[in-house]
């Protein structure tokens, strides 16, 4: 469960929250390929590594 960053913050950074289900999916999926994370924060779900990613403006989610 993510519990931050919050829906709300998410939405703020994407058009849709359609946008930021697949963009969250598809950060998910390199992480667990192998990716390097980009944040510092340590977490073990490559979901919750891959949103707050996004909420620090380290991937952006565009149409």
């Amino acid at each position: 469960m993510i519990i931050k960053p919050t829906l709300s913050q998410l939405l703020k950074k994407t058009p849709s929250k359609y946008m930021l289900v697949i963009g969250t999916a598809k950060r998910a999926r390199q992480i667990a390929q192998g990716s390097p994370k980009l944040t510092k924060e340590i977490m073990e779900s490559d979901v919750t590594t891959a949103a707050i990613e996004i909420d620090e403006g380290k991937v952006l989610i565009e149409k």
